[in-house]
């Protein structure tokens, strides 16, 4: 093991654990993201497909390992989430998702004006406010549960079978 995970000095604080009042908040905004995306109408794969895009952009291996689990359990084929980080160059995914990844990249590492407002006008063409609304907020949240993760270094583990197959 390296001396980040056996030097207790050098070890990350599992914010999560530290401060559960505010991870509880987190917890409760999530919760309130996702019924928001339902009652907007947007589907679970749309939903998971920002999640994805939004942890891949930001180097969260915690959150992608979680939500590549979902998305695949929802029905997500894997030609579609390897092709995700350059899902501009492909013709797989649909006006609605290739809009709501723009909106959420827009969301994520936010640029100049122009490139929001092109993320937007895209936005704009196949989602009602209530949309992208929803869209931004399931940026926004994944955004945070990233950064928690990134800087708590939640690890990515392998699964009990597999690590036992492979011992």
């Amino acid at each position: 093991m390296s001396d980040a995970t056996t030097d207790p000095s050098k070890r990350r604080v599992y914010i999560d654990k530290q401060s559960p009042k505010a991870y509880d908040a987190l917890l409760q905004t999530s919760e309130a993201v996702r019924a928001t995306a339902a009652e907007a109408g947007l589907d679970r794969t749309l939903v998971e497909l920002v999640n994805l895009r939004v942890s891949q952009i930001n180097g969260c291996a915690f959150c992608l390992d979680v939500h590549t689990r979902a998305a695949l359990r929802g029905g997500e084929t894997t030609q579609r989430l390897g092709v995700l980080p350059a899902w501009r160059d492909t013709d797989v995914f649909t006006p609605r998702e290739r809009a709501a990844l723009e909106l959420a990249e827009a969301t994520t590492a936010p640029t100049h004006g122009a490139a929001q407002d092109t993320a937007y006008d895209a936005a704009r063409a196949v989602f009602d406010d209530d949309e992208i609304s929803a869209v931004i907020w399931v940026a926004i949240t994944i955004n945070a549960f990233n950064r928690l993760s990134v800087m708590s270094g939640h690890p990515v583990r392998r699964p009990r079978a597999q690590a036992a197959v492979q011992a």
